[in-house]
């Protein structure tokens, strides 16, 4: 068997940022403010590892709501410190995210007709 037919395809469109719809932002804000909810409720001990599972729920939902961003990093690193899980970081982060994301330029469309690349 030939190594190249072997490989798995990458998934591509996992760093492609999706257009910010209202729906999406508002998902995005409902699950950043849920998790940081239910992780004030749990308090600042948290339950054999529910916290960590709450912080990895919440960034892969937000990256795939919102795309990844590299502020999603270090609120990632920080809620795993104990006392810091009890502020508001995810929250934060997808004000900051969504904000940021607005303030980019939206990307060109191609120009209309024949288009010759050379």
């Amino acid at each position: 068997m030939n190594p190249e037919t072997m490989r798995l395809p990458l998934p591509t469109d996992w760093f492609q940022t999706p257009a910010l719809t209202k729906t999406r932002v508002r998902t995005a804000y409902a699950v950043a403010v849920a998790t940081d909810a239910l992780q004030f409720a749990l308090g600042p001990v948290g339950w054999a590892f529910a916290d960590e599972a709450l912080d990895v729920i919440a960034a892969i939902l937000t990256w795939r709501l919102l795309g990844f961003h590299p502020l999603l990093l270090p609120t990632f690193v920080i809620e795993a410190l104990p006392i810091a899980d009890m502020l508001p970081t995810w929250t934060g982060c997808v004000g900051l995210v969504v904000a940021m994301r607005r303030r980019e330029p939206a990307p060109s469309a191609p120009p209309a007709g024949d288009v010759i690349d050379v």
